[in-house]
């Protein structure tokens, strides 16, 4: 498959995000309901981080045959990149974080503050942000793995992988849609910038896949998306705990991680 083709699939499996995401215009919810709502979010990103440091460590483990027959270079790589990954996946958004706090602080000095400098996403915008970033990193991985197989003349194997990776982003847009639930709506501008963050890198990915085959850059971008969500998820759970009982609490997350759990069995039983 030539490269044009294989960037409209790519497109089409990262797009559906934008399916998920008109969500966040939702109101007139109450606490309880939006509570569950994230619960059921944050569901669906524990299982993407179960799934992504599946996949990035069994990329890692295989490497260790060749430490056995005592060539560790590839190994120390993987392994090297899997920690600075996940490391600076968590870490930067840490610091990103910390950084729209204090700016947001500043914003609230004086009457003249607000005016002299542009305006800056309310809490809850700049968390769905984040998530798109996480997901991005996530859906970057998913991009190269539909670009490697169309290089690889795999037509149908492609095929599948753009239907079960598509899927996925249906949910993984309600997950980055529903911390803004509660707040304001989001101008549908802000909406379409979120699905960018989260779709559009899978069709970088598969142009990147179709030209490169590498497991350095799989498992980095595996881990950076893993770092990433740690950090998230943590966050979200602080949100789901304030507005929620532990009894919808626990029912969200169980919710949103069987229905991410579905959409992973639909694309095993396609055969991906």
């Amino acid at each position: 498959m030539g490269l044009t083709g294989t960037a409209v699939i790519g497109a089409l499996a990262g797009f559906t995000v934008f399916l998920g995401l008109p969500v966040a215009r939702l109101r007139g919810l109450s606490p309880g309901r939006q509570g569950f709502l994230n619960a059921i979010a944050t569901g669906v990103l524990i299982f993407l981080l179960v799934e992504i440091l599946s996949h990035a460590n069994e990329t890692v483990e295989a490497a260790l045959s060749s430490l056995r027959r005592g060539q560790p270079a590839g190994f120390v790589l993987l392994a090297g990149v899997y920690v600075l990954g996940i490391g600076i996946g968590l870490l930067g958004l840490v610091r990103f974080n910390r950084a729209m706090r204090r700016r947001l602080e500043r914003g609230r000095e004086g009457p003249g503050a607000a005016l002299a400098r542009p305006p800056i996403a309310a809490p809850s915008q700049t968390l769905a942000l984040m998530i798109a970033a996480g997901l991005g990193l996530h859906n970057l991985s998913e991009g190269l793995a539909i670009g490697q197989s169309a290089a690889t003349g795999a037509l149908s194997l492609t095929g599948v992988l753009a239907v079960g990776f598509g899927l996925h982003n249906v949910t993984e847009g309600f997950g980055v849609a529903a911390p803004m639930a509660s707040d304001d709506p989001p101008t549908w501008g802000y909406i379409g910038t979120l699905g960018l963050v989260a779709g559009g890198p899978t069709l970088i990915g598969a142009l990147i896949g179709h030209e490169v085959v590498a497991d350095w850059a799989f498992v980095l971008f595996l881990s950076l998306a893993a770092g990433a969500l740690i950090y998230v998820i943590n966050e979200m759970l602080a949100v789901c705990r304030r507005l929620n009982r532990p009894t919808p609490l626990g029912g969200g997350l169980l919710l949103g991680f069987l229905l991410a759990f579905a959409t992973e069995l639909v694309l095993d039983l396609a055969g991906a």
